[in-house]
């Protein structure tokens, strides 16, 4: 594999869609850090396999990478794994996260032995997730369960509230007719910086 020497430039990381589809891109990026070096994860993504989840999350761990992650959309079910292993976590106002049981399907003909078999390692998997997550945030595994079962959207303010992100709240501005523009809130919040 032909992989350019890596930079001193601040690395930026887009996960959009599902992790499975675009994990060897997302991965290469990764690799693009050095170890312990600095990066933004863009999240909007409503996850995919779990297997892809979990090999992304290591990747960040295992390479002591020190990453931002900033949800714009969705983060959602395997999503949660490499969200949660970033050092910074932030959410935009409306996006949100899909906490969720594992689910197994297969569009293959398989024994029933073999389906018995995933069942077990699926079941197995899945209290070893919810435990490494709760890990992940810092927080029990009763809060994970809660939102896994039977499945749970959980807003930015709620991630916020349970200390596991930051809010970035933007200064909306909207163009008036003589070409400036003008603030539509009046509010303004200390911004969050992102990147170098």
């Amino acid at each position: 594999m032909n992989r350019e020497k890596p930079t001193d430039e601040h690395v930026e990381v887009a996960i959009v869609g599902e992790l499975t589809d675009n994990e060897s891109q997302i991965t290469e990026k990764l690799l693009e850090v050095p170890p312990g070096g600095e990066c933004t994860i863009y999240f909007n993504s409503p996850g995919g396999s779990p297997y892809s989840g979990l090999s992304l999350m290591s990747l960040i761990l295992l390479r002591e990478l020190q990453v931002t992650a900033v949800v714009t959309g969705e983060c959602s079910s395997a999503a949660l794994w490499p969200f949660a292993a970033c050092s910074h976590r932030l959410v935009t106002p409306f996006c949100f996260l899909l906490f969720h049981p594992m689910k197994w399907q297969s569009d293959e003909q398989v024994l029933m032995s073999e389906a018995a078999e995933w069942a077990r390692h699926f079941g197995q998997l899945e209290g070893d997730m919810d435990t490494l997550l709760a890990d992940l945030f810092g927080i029990s595994v009763k809060q994970i369960e809660r939102w896994m079962r039977p499945g749970r959207y959980v807003s930015a303010s709620e991630l916020v509230e349970a200390e596991l992100a930051e809010m970035i709240e933007f200064q909306t501005t909207v163009p008036k007719s003589n070409g400036t523009r003008s603030s539509t809130s009046s509010r303004r919040r200390k911004p969050v910086r992102v990147g170098h």
